[in-house]
């Protein structure tokens, strides 16, 4: 960075935080100039419209609810020190809670001959409950120099039975996912985040979706996947402590609040499945399609019986459908995956499209318990490819004046 450049970076920040000359000053940093102190970075904005907190004991984009639109990107950083990798995470720190404001990254200045602190494309739109969710993976700590800090539970996926992994979708050492009810807004805050990490970070792999549902009686329904199904109707409650203390976060250690997230890319057979007959689908599943309900039963979230029979005493779920293998696992995880479609496949010429799959889990063991009881015998494999992969520590929620990451850099 030139000391021009440097200095324009200074004054950015300083008219950000309001605090003229005096503000104190952490030393330089290839990732967008000099850094506030923690002390200075952004507030969490009252009164907002369709705003969610960034500041929170757990980090938004987990437990929240579900937004209609995802932007998941994977980064890999290059070579940084500790040092640097905590000034990025305050500047992150600081840009989430702008972005997640509806507000600029920066103020604008006034001088057009200088690029805009903000690339713009979200003047006129609101907040649209946008989240911001960060993690780092295994990789990360080796990279950082942090090895003897990783959890011991954060390891590498194992091979799954029916796995043919892409690479170009899979590891990477940082993940941030945006969801809101605007894609420009997803977008808009990860190029953004990625802009002012420039030449720290390089984007390894990413992946835009979509949710489609309605609300009723002021709850937003169980979202869709592309086969049609409902996904996501066994997931743990979100109002209940408890269930979150025992699926979805992490109880001890520098990681405690944060949760383990398993990120799938999975192409889905549509023209297949679309040549299957309806009764053939919803036994794979082991639900009916319309209503979401367990075969047998009439509602969603009637209990799941894998053993309910028909007027002749015949078993009327299978064994190996989704559903039941999933209950025989004996743990759950919270799912919130979002559909893609990425328009053709050049070499078959179907719909390159599927599910993007995100769990949240207190340990990645309850991800490879369900998933080697699915690999092998799930009769949705038919159906299904998983072509991406990937596993990142969510880091804990940030309390104000705190920043992302700061139970773990601190030590440092």
């Amino acid at each position: 960075m030139s000391n021009e450049e440097n200095y324009i970076a200074r004054r950015d920040f300083l008219k950000l935080a309001g605090v003229g000359g005096a503000g104190l000053l952490i030393g330089s940093t290839g990732v967008g100039g000099s850094i506030l102190a923690s002390q200075y970075f952004a507030k969490d904005k009252k009164n907002v419209k369709n705003k969610i907190n960034f500041y929170g004991k757990y980090q938004s984009g987990i437990t929240t609810d579900a937004q209609k639109h995802i932007y998941f990107v994977v980064l890999t950083i290059n070579k940084m020190s500790v040092s640097d990798v905590k000034k990025m995470f305050k500047l992150w720190t600081n840009y989430s809670v702008h972005l997640m404001n509806g507000e600029f990254v920066k103020e604008l200045g006034d001088n057009k001959m200088l690029p805009s602190p903000d690339t713009g494309e979200t003047i006129g739109l609101d907040a649209n409950r946008l989240s911001l969710t960060f993690g780092i993976s295994p990789s990360f700590f080796e990279k950082v120099g942090l090895n003897k800090h990783k959890p011991e539970l954060l390891k590498d996926l194992p091979h799954f039975p029916k796995d043919q992994l892409d690479d170009a979708y899979t590891g990477g050492d940082i993940c941030i996912q945006a969801c809101s009810d605007d894609p420009q807004v997803n977008f808009h805050a990860i190029r953004n985040l990625i802009r002012v990490a420039k030449g720290e970070v390089s984007m390894k792999w990413s992946q835009a979706g979509f949710n489609s549902y309605k609300e009723k009686d002021g709850k937003i329904e169980t979202p869709r996947n592309l086969f049609s199904f409902k996904d996501g109707t066994g997931n743990p409650s979100l109002h209940k402590q408890s269930e979150l203390d025992k699926y979805i976060f992490i109880q001890d250690g520098w990681a405690k609040n944060g949760s383990y997230l398993v990120a799938r890319r999975i192409q889905m057979l549509l023209e297949t499945w679309d040549r299957t007959a309806l009764e053939e689908q919803e036994a794979t599943f082991g639900r009916y399609r319309h209503s979401g309900a367990p075969i047998g039963k009439e509602k969603e979230f009637d209990t799941f019986d894998p053993n309910v029979k028909d007027k002749n005493g015949e078993n009327l779920i299978e064994k190996e459908s989704h559903v039941s293998l999933a209950k025989a696992s004996k743990t759950n995880l919270l799912r919130r995956s979002y559909s893609y479609s990425d328009g053709i496949n050049s070499q078959t010429g179907t719909f390159d499209a599927g599910l993007l799959f995100l769990s949240f889990q207190k340990s990645p063991e309850q991800f490879n318990k369900i998933q080697n009881k699915m690999g092998a015998v799930d009769k949705l494999n038919e159906y299904i490819t998983h072509r991406g992969s990937g596993i990142f520590l969510c880091l804990p929620g940030v309390q104000e004046g705190e920043y992302l990451g700061e139970t773990l850099f601190n030590r440092f």
